[in-house]
């Protein structure tokens, strides 16, 4: 799993939405972290798949941009952001299994066609009754 250096990491200081009281009109403890794809070290497999991802904290310039404003504590949104951006490139980090189509085995055809039957002559039953 490849380590995001935090100088390839772009911090702003914004302010929290949301209710705090008087405080959240004063200090800027959110936290807006920008990271380029296209500008860091990762390998390019795992940028490819980065920007090949259907996410909408990536834009189409290939930016990631993570907002943080859980805490109170501006720290600890850095924190948050960092932890979730590793989280990011660590679900892209090992290639998606190739997956090969299989086909039914001989048994379970015949299972499922002896099921469609039973059910085919349970419905036969129901029908009206002649009048002979």
């Amino acid at each position: 799993m490849p380590v995001i250096p935090e100088s390839e990491v772009e911090f702003t200081a914004i302010r929290a939405q949301g209710a705090g009281g008087q405080n959240v009109n004063k200090v800027s403890s959110a936290v807006h972290l920008r990271f380029d794809i296209h500008a860091s070290s990762l390998p390019d497999e795992i940028k490819q798949r980065l920007l090949l991802m259907s996410d909408q904290r990536i834009t189409g310039d290939g930016v990631v941009v993570i907002k943080a404003q859980t805490s109170r504590s501006q720290d600890m949104n850095r924190a948050d952001a960092l932890q979730r951006l590793q989280a990011l490139v660590d679900s892209v980090a090992v290639p998606p299994k190739a997956r090969r189509p299989t086909k039914p085995t001989y048994g379970s055809k015949q299972r499922r066609l002896e099921g469609k039957s039973q059910r085919s002559a349970t419905k036969a039953g129901r029908g009206k009754v002649g009048s002979e």
